[in-house]
């Protein structure tokens, strides 16, 4: 194997379709794919402020290196890409790649990151400002992840999140076969229009969540007091542990909870309308068709 060490590059295509090469405290500087259509390729404590470094290339491992604003849309069309404790500062990464694990990596600028990826390993990461994160990505595994970024996961497939704190508006709309364990989720709108989406010893904040969706499961999930006008228009099995404020229009299917602030079936309702909601300690009667809890 190449090694380059303690060495400056900088302008068009430098280092272009290298095989075989490690470099290490190396600056890649302004400049355009430096490390283009390489491949077996290892970098460590390497700093990265030009652009489009890993394009095109096949297996590659980065330790302990940094990417600079300068360094946007730095992974693109790749395929085996390995990063850990790493830091990203630029947007725009990681995008149409495929087989990708990082573990131990901070992207505190993530927007329109892991577009259309396949086959996504995540641990310990932490995103800020991850605007649409994960948009048509499919074949996901996180486990440990702070999240801060509305718009994740739209149209993502086959997912598997745990341990995960994520401040997401609009998450994980029209998803599809997607399970969160042990997480907390907090935003508006969280989960429309999914289908399989399956929530576990997850905590819910946020207006309006879970509405539309088709085959909904929520096991042993805590509502907090803003997460109101839930489950509309949604075929959920829902078992929560606390009150819920509101429940909307459910289409049908069973929730239970402790207790329900407002229940609102109208006119608006879905077929086949016979979603049942009960409290565990009624669990036989149908607080639906108890008019007197029940707003028109």
């Amino acid at each position: 194997m190449e090694i380059i060490k303690d060495q400056y590059f900088e302008g068009e295509r430098p280092l272009y379709a290298r095989h075989g090469l490690r470099i290490e405290n190396v600056v890649i500087g302004p400049g355009e794919s430096s490390l283009k259509e390489g491949s077996d390729i290892e970098a460590e404590n390497c700093e990265f402020k030009g652009k489009y470094p890993f394009w095109e290339c096949k297996g590659f491992t980065v330790r302990n290196c940094i990417f600079r604003e300068g360094g946007r849309a730095a992974l693109w069309y790749s395929k085996g890409c390995k990063m850990y404790d790493s830091l990203v500062e630029a947007p725009k990464m990681f995008r149409r790649i495929s087989d990708v694990y990082a573990e131990n990596v901070k992207l505190p600028n993530a927007l329109e990151t892991f577009w259309d990826c396949k086959d996504v390993e995540l641990r310990n990461v932490e995103v800020q400002k991850g605007d649409y994160i994960f948009m048509h990505t499919e074949d996901i595994k996180i486990d440990g992840f702070k999240l801060q970024g509305n718009y994740s996961f739209q149209y993502a497939k086959d997912v598997v999140i745990r341990n995960a704190v994520m401040d997401t508006k609009d998450a994980f709309w029209e998803a599809e076969n997607v399970t969160v364990y042990d997480s907390y989720i907090n935003g508006e709108y969280l989960g429309w229009y999914s289908k399989k989406l399956r929530l576990v010893n997850c905590k819910i904040g946020g207006t309006q969540p879970l509405c539309y969706c088709e085959d909904l499961v929520l096991e042993n999930c805590v509502f907090e007091e803003d997460a109101d006008l839930a489950f509309e228009y949604s075929d959920v099995e829902a078992s929560i542990l606390g009150p819920v404020k509101s429940v909307k229009n459910p289409r049908t299917g069973r929730i239970n909870a402790d207790s329900y602030g407002e229940i609102i079936l109208d006119g608006n309702i879905k077929a086949p309308a016979d979603c049942e909601i009960r409290t565990w300690s009624e669990p036989d009667v149908n607080l639906a068709q108890q008019s007197d809890i029940v707003e028109y």
